[in-house]
């Protein structure tokens, strides 16, 4: 009986131990304060809002040009179709490719529907109007690019 007392209290005096080390290193890991995440700000938060479609740098900065002379596109000329080329965009397409959606700037459905439409009668786009811009769109969109 003295023998298994004995273990008992050894197996019981051994996980109390144990707890403690854990809930301690616990604690201890939650307070260190490199472990603590960093703020985050709304700028760091935001999506990015660039889709160029498949276009290198410079054909987004030509199409960017194109835009600024013509549906008042005023951003920079940076390469990067982000909101504002879109939103000079969808003011094109209004006029040319019966866009009927908000001048959001977002390259949804509806802004690839009548991307495609344009492109389907003036640069060659022979796949559906389905507001998907796969490799048919890109690629008549690079076409309109590099005629720029």
């Amino acid at each position: 009986m003295r023998a298994m007392t004995r273990t008992f209290v050894s197996v019981a005096t051994a996980v109390g131990i144990a707890a403690g080390t854990l809930a301690a290193a616990g604690t201890g890991f939650a307070a260190t304060p490199a472990q603590q995440a960093p703020a985050v700000s709304a700028q760091q938060v935001a999506p990015l809002a660039v889709v160029n479609l498949g276009l290198s740098n410079a054909q987004a900065k030509e199409v960017q040009r194109w835009l600024a002379r013509s549906w008042n596109y005023n951003d920079a000329i940076d390469g990067q179709l982000g909101t504002n080329s879109w939103k000079a965009f969808q003011r094109f397409l209004r006029s040319a490719a019966n866009y009927n959606d908000a001048i959001d700037g977002v390259v949804g459905p509806n802004t690839v529907k009548a991307l495609q439409r344009w492109l389907k009668a003036h640069y060659g786009y022979t796949g559906a109007i389905d507001g998907i811009a796969g490799s048919g769109t890109q690629a008549a969109f690079k076409r309109f690019a590099d005629a720029r």
